[in-house]
């Protein structure tokens, strides 16, 4: 490495781990303006998947994300994968680091790839439609309906202080009435995955922002139930289904690469 040209020295950029045995070529996918070919560096029978990349700090931007996720999804049309953390570099600009690293964590990941075999994660988030939404809510309270049916005809500047209640009303039944959705929508997925995280939702017509991991012989099941789900409630709510993704909700790995 040059230091006085600026030019960072070589490392491995670090994707994944699969179970895998020998040698593996994933093709010129890898990460950056150079399009590194991405490949396996195996130890035992766990492999990370590397490509070469110069020891930078990758921004976080959506075309770096992108191509991350790429790798990934590739990689996933043959194995299992424990996704790593976006930006892990080894320093070593060869596969020795890589080999020191999976000999010194053999145990976590053989154990992670156990604990995920044959399992893949699937996301949904649910958005409310708001008009028939707050329709419904109108017809379901009685005391909203009727309050709302004595001012529909009366002058707006005289009813200040009744509009403000019923907006209070209706934004309180907004909240219940999404969460009774989110909970009927779990009762019917929780049953047919073996893990579960619901995410922080963005804005209030949002009623489920949720990851599921799913054995992939359930996965025909777990279609469906999302299916008969929009089917029920379409009318109400967008269903935005998301299928074969890393198991990034699942999956935590942190790789230490300095001083391996």
């Amino acid at each position: 490495m040059s230091e006085a040209a600026g030019i960072p020295k070589e490392g491995k950029y670090i994707y994944g781990i699969i179970r895998h045995s020998g040698p593996i070529e994933f093709g010129p996918i890898g990460i950056g303006v150079r399009s590194d070919r991405v490949y396996g560096i195996n130890y035992k029978d766990v492999t990370a998947v590397v490509s070469n990349s110069p020891v930078i700090q990758y921004e976080a931007r959506r075309v770096n994300m992108t191509t991350h996720e790429k790798v990934l999804e590739e990689v996933m049309k043959q194995f299992t994968v424990l996704p790593v953390r976006f930006s892990t570099i080894s320093e070593y600009d060869d596969d020795s680091g890589l080999l020191n690293i999976l000999a010194k964590e053999y145990k976590k990941f053989d154990d992670l790839l156990l604990k995920m075999d044959g399992k893949k994660e699937l996301g949904l988030k649910v958005l409310a439609h708001e008009a028939p939404l707050y329709e419904s809510i109108i017809e379901k309270y009685d005391e909203i309906k009727t309050l709302r049916g004595k001012l529909i005809n009366l002058p707006v500047d005289k009813t200040h202080y009744q509009r403000m209640k019923i907006g209070e009303m209706v934004a309180e039944a907004l909240k219940k009435e999404t969460g009774n959705y989110k909970n009927m929508i779990m009762d019917v997925l929780t049953p047919l995955s073996d893990d579960q995280k619901i995410n922080d939702n963005y804005g209030e017509m949002m009623i489920l922002n949720a990851a599921f991991l799913i054995k992939n012989t359930v996965e025909p099941d777990f279609d469906k139930a999302v299916t008969d789900l929009d089917e029920k409630y379409g009318k109400l709510m967008t269903f935005k289904y998301v299928g074969t993704l890393p198991p990034y909700n699942f999956v935590n790995l942190v790789i230490q690469t300095k001083g391996v």
